[in-house]
This record gives C-alpha cells, sequence and structure tokens, in this order.
C-alpha cells in the first residue's frame, strides 16, 4: 500500500472564507471515496492546532503505487483539484511513502 500526504497553505483571504474554503476542499477530495480504483481511504483535516505551520492536511491510502499514479490523472480527482484546490492554494507539499 502506498500512503499520499499532502499539506497546504492556502492564500490569504477572510478567515470566514478560509474556513469556507476548506469545507469545500475536504468536501470534494473526500467524494472521491469508492470513486477512483485503488483508493483505499481518503481524509482532509481542516481543524489543526495553533503549532501547526499548514491550513490543511489531506490523508490517503492506495492500494499500490500505480493507483495512486491513476488517482493523479483520473477526471474526478482532477476537476475537484482545479475547482477547489489549485486557485486557492499558495503552498504544497507532498510525501508519498510505502506501507
Amino acid at each position: 500500500m502506498v500512503k499520499h500526504i499532502i499539506i497546504w497553505n492556502l492564500k490569504e483571504m477572510p478567515e470566514a472564507e478560509k474556513a469556507e474554503r476548506k469545507r469545500l476542499i475536504k468536501e470534494g477530495l473526500e467524494s472521491l471515496k469508492g470513486k477512483i480504483d485503488g483508493l483505499l481511504d481518503i481524509k482532509v483535516i481542516t481543524e489543526t492546532l495553533s503549532t501547526s505551520n499548514g491550513d490543511l492536511l489531506l490523508d490517503s491510502t492506495f492500494a499500490d503505487f500505480n493507483a495512486l499514479k491513476a488517482y493523479s490523472v483520473h477526471p474526478e480527482h482532477v476537476k475537484i483539484a482545479d475547482e477547489r484546490v489549485r486557485p486557492f492554494t499558495a503552498e504544497r507539499k507532498c510525501v508519498d511513502f510505502e506501507i
């Protein structure tokens, strides 16, 4: 199995807008569970502690590396990423590893 972890920082925006953006990102990405072969689990953490230096975190698990590669170009994932994530993020860090 492969873990795919992403930490994003959102662009500068009012706090109310930031909270709504986090909600929409979470809703969109978590809706992919059961729609993409090889995507075993996906969750987005939006409520972080004050010691965090990221705004939200994606924690996803894939059957294998090929499933992760397929997810990255899957039309449903690309649509959510292009509409709900990429336009609103200032920074992205990613770590992928086998478990």
